[in-house]
């Protein structure tokens, strides 16, 4: 209740029983109400007390409702406005869609839809007010460049990189493939003392194995076949700075037992010389792989993991903070946009309503590639569910199939839409809250009712119990 008291909501309506009765239903939610019973008035109250959301409707006496909700959008566009038309309106209604309006609602009007879309816009108000401060932050204060989250994992793996950068410690960082590894570990390096230092990077995955060698050693004229000349390897050229050995456990066994001589000693021959290389470097790993199970098949030398590991960092994939997908949208909508020169200012949020619920196998990549295709071939300023992927939409519609069952309650079903929708997402409940049109708090209140206790961590009791 804590957040509806602190939210303003206008109301306006010419109908005196209408705004008496918004005036009573929304103070008694928690929320601070004014009304006005003509545009103009409105618009007086709009301009000095500036509220969060506004409930208008279409039919005013003196001023077009359209017109108004355009006034509105262009004053202050972050404010939410829920429109009410008279019944079978529905021309009206998408106009006022297409204006810039969060939701519509019809006359008469229903108390607890209209509560319901008054939590969504509120959320979706909070939600791109508190992107736009996390942007900055992690811009402006971190300067970890494109590095975009707010979830608690994200923070965490930032907070990581900050205490961590401007030491000398070897960091492995950990990460399913698109989650961003490679940004880590430039925010690492850009942020510690080296950073005026080179930064070199090898996948050791894209190199055939019989190169790699070569490339992180160097070579002598004349060593093998077709060594025409000197090669300075990449161990040579990190000097004063930093290395990135990308999917570390796709190295050759014989040559991570020389890597770690490397790292042991701090020098090294190039293949086919006599000169030693003294070098000073700081290493830094990813992989996308099973730690254990490298180590359990031998992939991954024992003593080389314990000696590159000292600070290991992961990178959680996207299902594990479905919180930063709005977030990331809107950063690669802006990004796309501009590079493109495309008009499209928006997404629609019946294709945010697909893009939260997707499980996102591609991670932070797949989902810069769905928003640069919506802004390449959305016909209009907002992308739209139309203009994603079918293979995201064809998603969606068979996770979002639910039956009801005959002979029970609303009570008995309103429990088990809520269960099973948390057991999709794993038990997390900001996504759960977000497919099923909740405002958090009203989630964590329908599960006490409901008496659903949270299975992310009675599973885990559970697991731990066996």
């Amino acid at each position: 209740m804590t957040t509806k008291k602190k939210t303003r909501v206008l109301a306006i309506d010419d109908e005196p029983s209408i705004i008496e009765w918004l005036k009573i239903l929304l103070e008694h939610q928690g929320y601070e109400v004014r009304t006005a019973m003509i545009g103009t008035r409105g618009e007086e109250i709009f301009k000095t007390w500036k509220p969060d959301v506004v409930v208008t409707d279409m039919m005013l006496p003196d001023i077009d409702g359209l017109e108004l909700l355009r006034r509105f959008k262009q004053t202050h566009p972050d404010t939410e406005v829920i429109v009410i038309t008279g019944h079978g309106s529905v021309q009206k209604a998408v106009e006022a869609m297409k204006a810039g309006a969060f939701e519509f609602a019809e006359k008469p009007i229903d108390a607890d839809a209209l509560l319901a879309k008054l939590e969504r816009a509120i959320e979706r108000r909070d939600l791109l007010g508190e992107n736009l401060l996390l942007k900055q932050k992690i811009e402006n204060q971190f300067r970890f460049g494109n590095i975009i989250g707010k979830s608690k994992k994200m923070h965490e793996v930032l907070e990581l990189v900050e205490s961590v950068a401007g030491s000398d410690a070897n960091i492995l960082i950990q990460g399913e493939n698109g989650t961003g590894k490679e940004l880590i570990a430039n925010a690492i390096h850009y942020n510690s003392k080296r950073a005026k230092g080179p930064f070199i990077k090898i996948n050791c995955a894209a190199i055939p194995k019989d190169l790699i060698e070569s490339e992180l050693f160097g070579y002598k004229k004349g060593a093998f076949t077709g060594a025409a000349s000197d090669k300075e390897g990449l161990f040579e050229m990190a000097e004063g700075g930093s290395l990135l050995l990308d999917e570390i456990g796709e190295m050759p066994p014989y040559l991570q037992t020389k890597l770690l001589r490397v790292l042991q000693e701090r020098e090294y021959r190039p293949i086919g010389s006599d000169r030693i290389v003294r070098v000073d470097f700081r290493l830094i790993c990813a992989t996308n792989i099973d730690l254990d199970a490298a180590l359990r098949d031998g992939k991954l030398r024992e003593d080389l993991y314990f000696r590159i590991n000292t600070i290991t960092l992961r990178v959680p994939p996207l299902r594990e903070r479905t919180e930063d997908i709005p977030l990331l949208c809107e950063h690669f909508l802006e990004k796309y946009r501009n590079r493109h020169g495309r008009n499209v200012k928006s997404i629609a949020p019946a294709a945010y309503h697909v893009l939260i619920r997707h499980r996102w196998p591609g991670n932070v990549r797949e989902i810069e590639n769905v928003v640069e295709r919506g802004v390449l071939v959305s016909k209009g300023s907002e992308i739209t569910v139309n203009d994603l992927p079918e293979s995201l939409k064809s998603d969606n519609t068979a996770t979002t199939e639910f039956v009801v069952p005959p002979h029970r309650t609303l009570a008995e079903i309103e429990k088990m839409a809520i269960l099973q929708t948390l057991q999709r997402t794993n038990w997390n409940k900001q996504e759960a809250a977000q497919i099923l049109g909740l405002y958090r708090p009203t989630l964590y209140s329908k599960m006490k009712k409901h008496e659903i206790q949270d299975g992310g961590k009675s599973g885990a009791r559970r697991a731990a119990q066996v």
